[in-house]
């Protein structure tokens, strides 16, 4: 096993919940004037509050809320989150990801990795560090396909890293104004075909 697999720093924070269900509850927040009791956004939700705090958990570990005597509140990342454009949010949640020592693991790892490939067998043993169930490792690869930390190819199971688009070339600066033009420097005869005299 690569040392940077070993168990020491290790993660805690892992995702419970899928990136939809937890935005949901955000936006409900947002809704709430950005502060409301846990046990009212259930019931708004319609559901148990055992069934929205592995949401919960995950936005405050994410540093996107505080909880105190039961009550959810927006911190500043949480605020611009909900501000934001849904690419602004893509965003805001990678870089909060990053943060996190389960995410700052599996990078590592996928760098370090042969031909830069992560089976499905090796992330669930990073994943196992943080004492997580198994089925874990589906919220662990869509929260990273959300983010665009990383690709998952579903017919291979393997995570790889995102293909860097390539840069366009800059188009050609416009000449400076009254500068003369290529045609008008070209020396004669160049531009057009010599004519042929007929014989």
């Amino acid at each position: 096993m690569r040392p940077l697999l070993r168990a020491t720093n290790v993660p805690t924070l892992y995702p419970k919940c899928t990136p939809g269900e937890m935005l949901g509850l955000l936006v409900l927040l947002k809704d709430h004037k950005g502060s409301q009791e846990i046990a009212q956004l259930a019931d708004d939700l319609d559901l148990e509050i055992d069934e929205i705090l592995p949401s919960v958990e995950f936005a405050e570990g994410l540093r996107l809320v505080t909880i105190s005597d039961g009550r959810l509140t927006f911190a500043e990342e949480g605020k611009k989150l909900v501000a934001s454009t849904i690419r602004g949010r893509k965003l805001l949640i990678r870089e909060a990801l990053r943060r996190t020592p389960l995410y700052q693991t599996i990078l590592k790892a996928l760098e370090a990795a042969p031909e830069r490939r992560l089976g499905e067998e090796e992330l669930g043993r990073i994943v196992s560090f943080t004492n997580a169930p198994p089925e874990t490792i589906l919220n662990v690869i869509t929260w990273g396909r959300y983010a665009e930390l990383f690709r998952y190819d579903a017919n291979e199971h393997v995570v790889t890293p995102l293909r860097q688009r390539p840069q366009r070339p800059a188009p050609p600066a416009p000449p400076p104004r009254g500068a003369p033009s290529t045609a008008a420097r070209e020396p004669p005869g160049l531009s057009q075909p010599p004519k042929i005299a007929p014989a």
